[in-house]
């Protein structure tokens, strides 16, 4: 690992710094962090690693094993993790972060989903980075940043984003400090407005972070915003986001269960697609394994017609699937992956009417799941607030199954005890309006409706019974 201390001990020159920059990157590619993340990544896009890459082997007499060149080899990959990762982070951030103040203009007004971007990074590849600079906050992920951390306090103290698009294109990269960033450029030619430091090295000279802009567009006569540097900070404006309280992948534990799916998964459609039928040859002793016999069978897929010879025969032997272990054994595998993943299976509660107190229940494992992530974001956004110079307390609305009906009339029940305010604001979350709450209860109030309580109303239909008879 590469430490900040390593950075302070090289000459402080552009060469030397190009030199460390490029060394951060390599010593990044090879750690396990980045590793883990690429592994990770492609199990998310459903391009899991461990089928894709899989090939049967046989077992020769003579002991030597070599790939089976015969054998149907199907790939279908599932797509659990991507499932798991995508269901937790939007279970909390997906109805976004709630201050009591509007805070877009120092957040933008995107905020919410670059912090859902970035909380997917995090869960995937256990850490992911958040910059914040120009009142916006910029995802870097574990595949595209390496940190460099201080020895002393632990604490990230400085970092590179490198990107290539392509082989045959230029490698970028941006090196963070605490007082500005520098671009570095590898390349053969010479870009426009960058200086030489090294042999195909470019490198353009560190920028300041931008803080605020300053203005209003229509006080410049070119019609743009006026834009200021901050103070420099004391500190490096990049944030990490951690997945979880071991700072881990949420692959890690998974990956060897979805492996085992994906195998039998896939040995099942193999089977199918040889229809387990052998041939039986007598006779045929002089046929050798990669030639004559290969070609007998080519000739009997093709002309679906046998011929043998004077002292041969052939017959099928057909061997019955093993059809009800493989789906006992992948239901289980599939339920165990729900629970060791502690994600709520929607299959639970799909059937039947189900009360409000068994879906609650079924939430149990993901709602204590999701608060040790909740602690991780929460650890970001205080960060992040400081840096921005926030003031407020964030806030977050899950997004769960409910029994609507069952919801509703628990409200309605209790609302002799409750404001208005309030029962506006639960009945209409329910609903998923919450974001109309505020509307609804000013427009409440400028039409002067009262709330009429479940007394009131007995009340009011008692009396109309009365004066009917």
């Amino acid at each position: 690992m590469i430490t900040y201390q390593d950075f302070l001990k090289i000459p402080q020159d552009d060469r030397h710094i190009g030199e460390f920059v490029r060394s951060v990157i390599e010593n990044h590619k090879n750690s396990d962090l980045y590793k883990t993340a690429k592994v990770a990544d492609d199990y998310d896009r459903c391009r899991n690693t461990t089928i894709m890459q899989y090939q049967k082997m046989i077992t020769l007499v003579t002991g030597q094993r070599v790939p089976d060149k015969y054998a149907a080899v199907h790939r279908s990959t599932t797509n659990f993790f991507n499932v798991f990762t995508t269901q937790l982070n939007q279970y909390l951030l997906g109805n976004g972060v709630h201050f009591n103040e509007d805070q877009s203009a120092k957040l933008g007004t995107d905020f919410d989903q670059r912090l859902q971007k970035l909380g997917k990074s995090a869960l995937c590849s256990g850490v992911a980075f958040g910059f914040y600079n120009l009142n916006k906050l910029t995802v870097f992920s574990a595949l595209e940043f390496a940190p460099i951390y201080d020895e002393e306090t632990g604490a990230l103290a400085a970092g590179v984003r490198f990107w290539q698009i392509d082989e045959t294109k230029p490698m970028r990269a941006t090196f963070y400090e605490v007082d500005g960033c520098t671009d570095f450029m590898w390349t053969k030619e010479l870009p426009d407005n960058w200086v030489r430091i090294d042999d195909g090295v470019f490198m353009r000279p560190k920028t300041r972070y931008t803080w605020k802009t300053v203005g209003d567009a229509k006080d410049r006569a070119d019609g743009t915003t006026e834009i200021v540097d901050g103070a420099p900070l004391a500190e490096l404006p990049i944030i990490p986001l951690y997945a979880n309280p071991h700072k881990q992948s949420e692959l890690v534990g998974l990956r060897e269960k979805i492996d085992c799916y994906d195998f039998i998964l896939n040995g099942f459609e193999d089977d199918l697609d040889n229809a387990q039928l052998y041939w039986m040859i007598s006779g045929a002793g002089g046929m050798d394994d990669d030639g004559d016999l290969q070609r007998f069978l080519d000739r009997l897929k093709t002309n679906r017609v046998v011929a043998p010879g004077d002292d041969q025969s052939v017959a099928p032997v057909q061997v019955e699937i093993p059809y009800a272990a493989r789906e006992t054994l992948l239901e289980r595998l599939n339920k165990q992956l729900y629970r060791d993943a502690m994600i709520m299976n929607p299959e639970d509660i799909a059937s039947g009417a189900t009360t409000a107190t068994q879906i609650r229940a079924t939430y149990e494992r993901q709602n204590v799941k999701c608060d040790q992530y909740e602690y991780c974001v929460l650890d970001f956004l205080h960060e992040l607030m400081r840096i921005a110079g926030i003031d407020d307390e964030p806030t977050f609305t899950r997004s769960t199954i409910v029994n609507v009906q069952e919801e509703v009339q628990t409200v309605i029940q209790a609302a002799s005890y409750l404001s208005e305010d309030y029962i506006t604001q639960k009945v209409l979350t329910i609903f998923g309006d919450g974001d109309k709450a505020e509307e609804m209860i000013a427009q409440r109030e400028a039409d002067g409706i009262d709330r009429i309580t479940p007394e009131q109303g007995q009340e009011e239909q008692n009396q109309e019974e009365q004066t009917e008879v």
